[in-house]
Parts: C-alpha cells; sequence; structure tokens
C-alpha cells in the first residue's frame, strides 16, 4: 500500500487533533496545539507548576536524584538504583512537561547523572561495572532535549558511543554480546569489554539512535544514518538477542520512550531525515492507520505505565508529530 497524500492529516481514517487540543490533560493540550495546530503563544514554563508535574519534583533529593524504590545492594548500589529513578523521572518532566535547563529540578538531575560519567564518556551503574549504551543514549537524548546540547559532557558521551558501536553500525548489550546473562552483575564484577564482530541488537540501537536524533548536529552524521537503515531493516522483525527479542514487542509501547517500539523507532527516524516512501516505512505507517479509533485516538498495548488511558493520549500526540514529519 503506497500512500502519496501530501497532508498529514489526511492520510488519516478520523482527525486526532481536536481531541488531543481539548483534553482535559493540559500538557496534552499544550503540545497539540503547538505542535499540531502551530500555536506558538504559550510559553512551555506554563506547564511546570501543573500539580503532576510538581508532585514529581517533590520527591527530588537534596543531591538531585529521586529514590528507587526497593532493589538488591548485591547487584548495585542505592546510588546506581537511583540512577534509573532519575532517568525516569527526567523523562516524565522533558518529554510531558516541557521542562529543560532554566528549572533547578532539572540542572540537579544534570549534575547528579553526570557524575556517573565515566573518563572514558560513558555513563555506567545502572548494570554495575558494565558498559549500558542504551542507558548513557537514555539518558543524554533526555539532557539534550533539556537544553545540554552543547555542553562538553554529552559532546563526550557521544564520542564514546562512536566508538562503542558493532562493526556492522550499530550496537548491543555488550554482555549479550559474550553470551553472559545479566545475572552476572555485581559491583564487583569486572567490566566486560563486547565482542563487536557479533550483530547489532535494534533494540539498543534504537534507544541509542533517539539521542542523535534529538541532536540537529549529529543526527546528519553517516553513523547515525547507517545504524537508522539497520534499525529500519528490523522493523517487525525478531532481535537478534533475548533482551525483548519477540516480535511482539515492536507493538508493545511506553511514553516517555523506553526501550524501542514501533512508534519510538518513527519518532527517530522521522528526525534523522528517512523518507515515507521506504518500503518498511510505509509498512509501519499503515498497521498505525489500522488501529486508529473513532475517536482519533490509538488505543494501543502499553507497558510500564499504571494510568494508560494518559499513556494513550501521549501515544496519540507522538504518532501525530511523526506523521506530520513524514506527510507535511
Amino acid at each position: 500500500m503506497i500512500i502519496k497524500m501530501a497532508n498529514w492529516k489526511s492520510i488519516l481514517t478520523y482527525d486526532p487533533v481536536a481531541a488531543l487540543s481539548s483534553s482535559e490533560n493540559k500538557a496534552i493540550a499544550f503540545f497539540a496545539a503547538r505542535d499540531l495546530q502551530g500555536n506558538t503563544d504559550n510559553d512551555p514554563e506554563s506547564l511546570w507548576d501543573l500539580p503532576e508535574a510538581q508532585k514529581i519534583v517533590k520527591k527530588q533529593q537534596k543531591d538531585g536524584s529521586w529514590k528507587y524504590p526497593g532493589g538488591n545492594i548485591n547487584i548495585r548500589s542505592h546510588e546506581n538504583y537511583n540512577q534509573i529513578e532519575t532517568y525516569r523521572n527526567l523523562g516524565f518532566l522533558v518529554e510531558s512537561y516541557g521542562f529543560n535547563n532554566r528549572n533547578p529540578a532539572i540542572t540537579k538531575a544534570a549534575d547528579f547523572l553526570f557524575s556517573f560519567q565515566t573518563d572514558q564518556g560513558d555513563i555506567r551503574g545502572i548494570l554495575g561495572n558494565q558498559y549500558t549504551p542504551y542507558y548513557t543514549a537514555g539518558i543524554i537524548e533526555l539532557l539534550i532535549k533539556a537544553g545540554y546540547r552543547k555542553d562538553l559532557r554529552i559532546e563526550k558521551a557521544f564520542h564514546w558511543l562512536k566508538s562503542a558501536r558493532q562493526s556492522d553500525g550499530g550496537w548491543a548489550i555488550p554482555l549479550r554480546t559474550l553470551n553472559k546473562n545479566l545475572d552476572i552483575i555485581s559491583m564487583k564484577s569486572e567490566t566486560l569489554e563486547p565482542d563487536k564482530s557479533k550483530p547489532f541488537s535494534h533494540m539498543v540501537t534504537g534507544i541509542v539512535l533517539r539521542a542523535y536524533a534529538a541532536h540537529e548536529r549529529y543526527r546528519k552524521l553517516p553513523l547515525a544514518i547507517e545504524a537508522g537503515k539497520l534499525l529500519l531493516s528490523s522493523l517487525f522483525k525478531k532481535d537478534n538477542y533475548t533482551d525483548r527479542g519477540s516480535k511482539e514487542y515492536w507493538t508493545r509501547f511506553t511514553f516517555p520512550f523506553w526501550f524501542t517500539d514501533l512508534i519510538s523507532a518513527l519518532d527517530s527516524l522521522s528526525r534523522l531525515g528517512f523518507q515515507k516512501d521506504e518500503p518498511q516505512i510505509q509498512k509501519a505507517v499503515v498497521w498505525l492507520l489500522s488501529h486508529q479509533h473513532e475517536n482519533g485516538l490509538w488505543e494501543l498495548k502499553t507497558l510500564k505505565n499504571k494510568n494508560e488511558y494518559q499513556t494513550k493520549l501521549w501515544l496519540s500526540l507522538a504518532i501525530c508529530r511523526i506523521m506530520k514529519r513524514f506527510y507535511e
């Protein structure tokens, strides 16, 4: 099925803009008006005082982190557990409420997360002493969006990501390239070097590409386009590794984006400059079109989020942004 229509809304069976722009969720309504209707009159800082956003801010600790609930200190320290919780909450503040580095909650969170950056440039600790290309990239993606695009620590992280690629141009979990299970992780484990001759993981590569796609200069690099082609070739297919390896994970969604799924992949590919007439993109768009409901929104299977209705609103907004990039 080849879609050639010019206006992005004209490819949809139902118009989603009214449902999003009139939403009781003020953040959804704001971003729908700005990103889908071109209304730039309001400042995203107007969202910072929303009760939902302030509920997150008030739980931030003095060192800039958020406390992880539970955890096993034989696997990682409390501080490293807090690193992943800080990454998670940074995602909500940046993606859902437009926070940036003019807000002290973001500057404190950034300082906390950057404190885990090694001399090599990666951000380490969430998997003990092991390299994590996907956590490094996921964290800097959000920091770039929060205003740290020109920060030298971001440059350092990109330099490390370039060096951490597999030979085929994608990324993988280093432990998996050695056929090691994640249960060997501990704070006392030595750092293991990856086998770069092994194939890329689309789950990991998709997350890393989100960082490249967020940066207006790095998204243009040949290595980002090369990795984008690998991701594009993997849509709807099994991963080369067992972590979220089943094809079904392409259609299990989260917002803010966490793992790699169809929406997060298309979001990156549309920012990287890939075109809608790519056969795999056409296939993905047709899948999305077939799952739109009469109210204009998408009712998709979600992961990790308790409030599914709000998550589905955000996913519907994300799909509209993608369609607008591809078809206008």
